[in-house]
């Protein structure tokens, strides 16, 4: 049969059951993720019915996916309210950095595998995944709460501290010189305060080159500048997620509005093709080893990221509830931790590491959704609601 063919076969039919999932996912008032990601790991590699035509498809699906993620994130919010909130969570990052990074620093020194697979393991658990928290914070309907501007602070840090931690791993592995790795930094920082600076300044100028009255126009516009962006950014070993958000905060106003009304159906289709892909791509035969050393990774840094996120919104001034929900919001880890390990394994690292991470970070893509839905339920309302009037009572009280 052509390829063609089959690949309009396999992409059709996995849409179709997708949409199944989906909708029996919210019907018993489950996020639809940890679905996704398993019909990606019964077809893909290893799977019980491998799906080779349609793999391609899903991978560049994947990255627009990301992207479509993030510049939307972008999109709720102005970029000085991203400066400001920045600011007011730098020491949430530094928080953030120690709490989540030393663990898998300190667990990889523990197995034996050195110091440039412990940088790389810091990595893989530092950094949350700013993709599956987009997509759980959108269908839990949390993007207009009052901790999400926290959730997204945190996020943006890691995902810039990301131009900065790249091109150290990357200089580590390869063992390259001093002057090679410092020019590699430079240029990395450089683009991501250009790309700062244009939608800071320039931000209503950038806005101005949509029309609102030509919807069409409008979605190609917004679609092609922030790929445009994505790609430059990439290029220059920046992450493509940044660029695309800081493409989301420069348009503004009605512009902004539209956009998001637009973009929301792209959103949906190849946000759906990242998870899945992220299955696809994994060897459920690969995980059977290291999954015990994965779980206990999991458990450790999930107590480590809802500490960080509790941390951070008590500072902001969010109520209690909130501060569990940015906690146990923050707990999924993705796309980042899987890019840190394969540049890793791909030059010559551990080997150990590829697999461990891929097992650690479905477990937190899988349980990260699940977990943010326990600050919603009743009981956990009512233990908060308990233990913030026992801290009121004095002390010595009968």
């Amino acid at each position: 049969m052509h390829d063609t063919t089959m690949l309009l076969i396999e992409v059709g039919a996995l849409l179709l059951g997708l949409s199944m999932l989906a909708r029996v996912g919210r019907r018993i008032g489950m996020s639809p993720i940890p679905l996704y990601l398993l019909i990606g790991l019964i077809f893909g590699h290893g799977g019980l019915v491998p799906l080779d035509a349609s793999e391609e498809f899903f991978e560049i699906g994947a990255e627009i996916g990301v992207i479509l993620l993030l510049v939307m994130l972008g999109l709720e919010y102005s970029a000085s309210e991203l400066i400001t909130s920045i600011r007011k969570s730098a020491r949430s990052g530094v928080i953030d950095a120690l709490f989540n990074a030393l663990p898998g620093a300190a667990f990889a020194l523990l197995l034996g595998w050195g110091p440039v697979s412990a940088v790389a393991l810091a990595g893989v658990t530092w950094i949350s995944s700013s993709g599956v928290i987009a997509k759980v914070l959108n269908d839990l309907g949390r993007l207009g709460n009052r901790e999400t501007p926290v959730i997204i602070s945190i996020l943006v840090i890691e995902d810039l501290a990301m131009a900065f931690y790249l091109p150290v791993l990357s200089t580590l592995v390869i063992g390259a010189g001093l002057v090679e790795g410092a020019v590699t930094l430079a240029i990395a920082v450089g683009a991501v305060l250009i790309i700062l600076f244009l939608a800071l300044r320039h931000g209503r100028a950038i806005s101005r080159l949509f029309s609102p009255k030509d919807a069409e126009s409008l979605l190609l516009g917004v679609l092609g500048l922030t790929m445009l962006v994505a790609g430059v950014a990439e290029q220059v070993n920046v992450s493509a997620a940044v660029g695309a958000f800081l493409v989301g905060i420069a348009i503004s106003g009605q512009i902004a509005h539209q956009a998001t009304q637009l973009l929301s159906p792209l959103r949906d289709l190849f946000a759906a093709a990242f998870f899945v892909f992220f299955g696809l791509a994994t060897d459920p035969a690969d995980m059977v080893p290291v999954l015990l050393p994965a779980l206990a990774l999991v458990v450790v840094t999930s107590a480590t990221k809802i500490a960080t996120g509790y941390i951070a919104a008590k500072r902001a001034g969010i109520g209690v509830p909130g501060r569990w929900r940015t906690g146990f919001g923050l707990t999924p880890r993705g796309e980042f931790s899987i890019v840190i390990a394969s540049l890793a394994v791909g030059s010559g690292v551990e080997p150990r590491l590829a697999p461990l991470a891929t097992a650690y970070v479905l477990i937190t893509v899988i349980a990260g959704p699940l977990l943010t839905r326990i600050p919603d339920s009743e009981r956990f309302k009512a233990a908060v609601r308990r233990r913030t009037a026992a801290a009121r009572v004095p002390v010595g009280t009968p």
